[in-house]
Protein backbone atom coordinates (compact mmCIF):
# COMPACT_ATOMS: atom_id res chain seq x y z
CA UNK A 1 0.00 0.00 0.00
CA UNK A 2 1.22 3.13 -0.84
CA UNK A 3 -0.09 6.71 0.30
CA UNK A 4 0.00 8.85 -3.50
CA UNK A 5 -2.41 11.60 -2.74
CA UNK A 6 -3.88 13.97 -0.39
CA UNK A 7 -6.10 16.45 -1.01
CA UNK A 8 -9.66 18.51 0.06
CA UNK A 9 -12.62 18.58 -1.24
CA UNK A 10 -13.06 22.70 -2.88
CA UNK A 11 -16.55 23.98 -2.96
CA UNK A 12 -16.30 24.75 -6.89
CA UNK A 13 -15.96 21.02 -7.08
CA UNK A 14 -19.06 20.47 -5.64
CA UNK A 15 -22.21 19.79 -7.38
CA UNK A 16 -25.32 21.79 -7.30
CA UNK A 17 -26.23 19.50 -4.52
CA UNK A 18 -23.24 20.18 -2.27
CA UNK A 19 -21.44 16.63 -3.01
CA UNK A 20 -17.66 16.37 -4.73
CA UNK A 21 -18.73 15.81 -8.17
CA UNK A 22 -18.02 12.78 -10.67
CA UNK A 23 -15.00 14.97 -12.96
CA UNK A 24 -13.23 15.74 -9.60
CA UNK A 25 -13.31 12.34 -8.46
CA UNK A 26 -11.53 11.12 -11.11
CA UNK A 27 -9.48 14.01 -11.36
CA UNK A 28 -7.98 13.02 -8.37
CA UNK A 29 -7.71 9.21 -8.98
CA UNK A 30 -5.59 10.03 -12.00
CA UNK A 31 -3.25 12.30 -10.21
CA UNK A 32 -2.65 9.47 -7.61
CA UNK A 33 -2.22 7.37 -10.82
CA UNK A 34 0.78 9.47 -11.59
CA UNK A 35 2.06 9.49 -8.09
CA UNK A 36 1.60 5.56 -8.40
CA UNK A 37 3.74 5.14 -11.27
CA UNK A 38 6.46 7.17 -10.24
CA UNK A 39 6.54 5.34 -6.62
CA UNK A 40 6.56 2.13 -8.27
CA UNK A 41 8.21 2.52 -11.56
CA UNK A 42 10.10 5.48 -11.24
CA UNK A 43 7.58 6.81 -14.60
CA UNK A 44 7.73 10.60 -15.42
CA UNK A 45 6.40 11.54 -18.76
CA UNK A 46 9.28 14.04 -18.78
CA UNK A 47 11.61 11.24 -18.96
CA UNK A 48 10.16 8.84 -20.76
CA UNK A 49 8.57 11.40 -23.61
CA UNK A 50 12.57 10.54 -25.41
CA UNK A 51 11.38 7.00 -25.99
CA UNK A 52 7.76 7.47 -26.79
CA UNK A 53 6.46 5.24 -23.87
CA UNK A 54 3.45 6.12 -21.72
CA UNK A 55 0.56 4.36 -20.31
CA UNK A 56 -2.95 4.15 -21.10
CA UNK A 57 -5.91 3.48 -18.75
CA UNK A 58 -8.17 1.02 -20.68
CA UNK A 59 -10.38 -0.21 -17.67
CA UNK A 60 -11.36 1.73 -14.89
CA UNK A 61 -14.63 0.91 -12.60
CA UNK A 62 -15.17 3.50 -9.74
CA UNK A 63 -17.60 2.34 -6.72
CA UNK A 64 -18.79 5.69 -4.92
CA UNK A 65 -19.07 4.55 -1.07
CA UNK A 66 -19.76 7.23 1.42
CA UNK A 67 -20.32 11.70 0.65
CA UNK A 68 -18.00 13.88 -0.09
CA UNK A 69 -18.62 17.56 0.82
CA UNK A 70 -16.70 20.87 0.33
CA UNK A 71 -14.04 21.19 2.97
CA UNK A 72 -13.52 17.15 3.70
CA UNK A 73 -10.18 15.69 3.94
CA UNK A 74 -9.06 13.30 1.67
CA UNK A 75 -6.24 10.60 1.08
CA UNK A 76 -5.46 8.22 -1.68
CA UNK A 77 -4.00 5.00 -1.36
CA UNK A 78 -2.91 2.36 -3.97
CA UNK A 79 -2.76 -1.71 -3.99
CA UNK A 80 -0.70 -3.06 -7.04
CA UNK A 81 -3.17 -6.10 -7.82
CA UNK A 82 -1.79 -7.82 -10.90
CA UNK A 83 1.26 -7.70 -12.25
CA UNK A 84 0.85 -8.85 -16.26
CA UNK A 85 3.15 -8.85 -19.31
CA UNK A 86 1.66 -5.63 -20.41
CA UNK A 87 -0.10 -4.26 -18.03
CA UNK A 88 -0.63 -3.40 -14.10
CA UNK A 89 -4.18 -3.75 -12.27
CA UNK A 90 -4.64 -1.71 -9.31
CA UNK A 91 -6.62 -0.56 -6.52
CA UNK A 92 -7.25 3.04 -5.15
CA UNK A 93 -8.91 4.02 -2.41
CA UNK A 94 -9.78 7.43 -1.37
CA UNK A 95 -10.52 7.81 2.32
CA UNK A 96 -12.77 10.88 3.72
CA UNK A 97 -10.44 11.74 6.67
CA UNK A 98 -12.97 13.90 8.21
CA UNK A 99 -15.68 11.60 7.93
CA UNK A 100 -12.67 8.43 8.72
CA UNK A 101 -14.80 6.25 5.65
CA UNK A 102 -13.97 5.13 2.43
CA UNK A 103 -15.48 7.67 0.11
CA UNK A 104 -14.70 5.51 -3.24
CA UNK A 105 -12.93 3.20 -4.83
CA UNK A 106 -10.97 2.53 -8.12
CA UNK A 107 -9.70 -0.53 -9.70
CA UNK A 108 -8.14 0.03 -12.83
CA UNK A 109 -5.70 -1.86 -15.94
CA UNK A 110 -3.08 -0.05 -17.20
CA UNK A 111 -1.07 -1.02 -20.18
CA UNK A 112 2.32 0.30 -21.09
CA UNK A 113 1.75 2.02 -24.22
CA UNK A 114 4.42 3.03 -27.09
CA UNK A 115 3.20 6.68 -27.80
CA UNK A 116 4.71 6.36 -31.33
CA UNK A 117 3.15 3.08 -32.86
CA UNK A 118 -0.08 3.23 -30.40
CA UNK A 119 -0.36 0.06 -28.70
CA UNK A 120 0.46 -2.21 -25.45
CA UNK A 121 4.10 -3.38 -24.86
CA UNK A 122 5.73 -5.42 -22.91
CA UNK A 123 7.19 -4.24 -19.62
CA UNK A 124 10.61 -5.15 -18.92
CA UNK A 125 12.94 -7.12 -16.47
CA UNK A 126 13.38 -4.22 -13.93
CA UNK A 127 9.90 -3.01 -14.47
CA UNK A 128 8.61 -6.13 -13.35
CA UNK A 129 11.05 -6.82 -10.43
CA UNK A 130 10.44 -3.06 -9.08
CA UNK A 131 6.75 -3.60 -9.29
CA UNK A 132 7.12 -7.22 -7.22
CA UNK A 133 7.68 -5.58 -4.69
CA UNK A 134 4.52 -3.74 -4.42
CA UNK A 135 2.30 -6.67 -5.19
CA UNK A 136 -0.64 -7.51 -3.10
CA UNK A 137 -0.94 -10.80 -2.03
Amino acid sequence: MLVVNKGIAHPWECDVMGHLTTRFYVAMFDDAGYHFLYKVFGWTFNVDREVNVGWADVRQVIEYKTEVSAGDLLEIKAYLLKLGTKSITTRYEMENLSKRKIAATLEMVSVLFDLEARNAIPLNDGMIAKAKKYLEI
